[in-house]
C-alpha cells in the first residue's frame, strides 16, 4: 500500500468545499433555466395578445374606413377629419 497516500484533512475539506460550490452552482443554473422557461411562456402569451390586438386594430380601421372614408381620427376630441 505504498502507492496510497492519505490526504490531509485541510485538503479533503478544500475538495469538499469545491464540490459543494459546484453543486450549488448547478442548482442555481437549474433554477435560472426554470425561470427562463417561465419567462418564455409569458413572452409567448404576450406576443399572442399583441397579435390579437393588432388584428382588432386592423379590423376596426377597415370598418371605420368603410363607414367614413379615408382620414384621421382625433381621439381626444372624438372627431374624424376626411383627407
Amino acid at each position: 500500500m505504498e502507492n496510497v497516500i492519505k490526504l490531509e484533512d485541510s485538503e479533503i475539506l478544500q475538495i469538499k468545499n469545491l464540490q459543494d460550490q459546484q453543486d450549488s452552482l448547478i442548482n442555481s443554473f437549474g433554477q435560472l433555466e426554470y425561470q427562463i422557461q417561465l419567462l418564455e411562456l409569458q413572452k409567448k402569451g404576450l406576443l399572442e395578445l399583441l397579435e390579437s390586438i393588432r388584428t382588432k386594430e386592423k379590423d376596426l380601421a377597415q370598418e371605420l374606413t368603410q363607414k367614413y372614408g379615408n382620414g384621421t381620427i382625433n381621439i381626444e376630441e372624438g372627431v374624424f377629419t376626411k383627407t
